[in-house]
């Protein structure tokens, strides 16, 4: 997967911009634009918190805010969303569903270890520092 810079992110946002055509505007909402910078980077092999996430946007306490931007990304972004997890490592997606096969699967190609759901804590990072 490619690792965006912040100057090449905002180059693919640049269109969505213009024509978001029913997808996140970034220009009308800012935070989502900080999350996706942030999400990117995450290192390759390391994983994060929604929680973590948002206080490295500068959005501390809107951990669900980061879902939201999540779902709303645009593909052509193609930001590593499954190398953030729910508290504790855990995989937020039902254990049942495709996402969750699919995100300890992408999770699993980058080395980091999934036992029952969860990413073992020395895969953790903590992109705010705390």
């Amino acid at each position: 997967m490619r690792r965006h810079s912040k100057h090449t992110l905002t180059e693919l946002l640049q269109p969505l911009r213009a024509n978001p055509k029913g997808r996140a505007n970034a220009e009308a909402n800012p935070a989502l634009e900080e999350i996706w910078h942030a999400v990117c980077a995450i290192p390759r092999g390391k994983a994060t918190t929604y929680g973590s996430l948002a206080r490295a946007a500068g959005l501390p306490g809107r951990a669900r805010q980061v879902g939201f931007a999540l779902r709303t990304a645009p593909e052509g972004l193609n930001l590593p969303w499954h190398r953030v997890v729910g508290a504790g490592g855990r995989i937020v997606f039902p254990a049942s569903s495709h996402a969750h096969r699919e995100q300890a699967r992408r999770l699993r190609a980058e080395g980091i270890r999934v036992v029952n759901g969860r990413v073992t804590p020395s895969a953790m990072t903590d992109l705010d520092g705390t």
